[in-house]
């Protein structure tokens, strides 16, 4: 059963700023992640952030605009705000809303930003999952 976490952030770090901390963190734990965002405009945000996330290190990722560019190229991390994912492995969600496939993968990391309006979206898609007996954990994130 997919298991869900709840990252919820309690400071003014950006949300794509924490997520891509989260990618980062993921990635080095050598998971394959896809990034289902809420728009185009969120997923070229978080390509651009991905690409000077940190200077030591290299996330190795793609902006996937549509099911055709969703190929399997063998790169662990793929964005997309409409692209049906080809893995099962970790599902990070910003939509805001729970996606359809979300139940494929072993784990979804649902990103809460401090914004009131999309803390009141996390707590519908909490209790979707809670409701359908999905194995919750939430975490506060205070600082970086």
């Amino acid at each position: 059963m997919t298991k869900i976490d709840f990252y919820q952030i309690e400071s003014d770090e950006p949300a794509l700023q924490f997520t891509c901390r989260l990618i980062d963190k993921i990635f080095h734990l050598g998971h394959k992640i896809h990034i289902h965002t809420e728009n185009v405009e969120q997923s070229q945000e978080l390509d651009s952030l991905l690409w000077a996330f940190r200077e030591d290190r290299f996330i190795p990722h793609a902006h996937c605009a549509n099911e055709a560019e969703y190929a399997d190229d063998g790169l662990a991390v793929k964005i997309s705000h409409q692209a049906e994912p080809g893995h099962q492995d970790i599902l990070v969600n910003l939509s805001g809303v729970v996606p359809d496939f979300f139940s494929r993968f072993s784990r979804v990391a649902e990103v809460v930003p401090l914004d009131d309006t999309k803390r009141d979206a996390a707590r519908i898609n909490y209790k979707f999952y809670k409701d359908r007996g999905y194995p919750l954990a939430y975490h506060a994130m205070k600082s970086k």
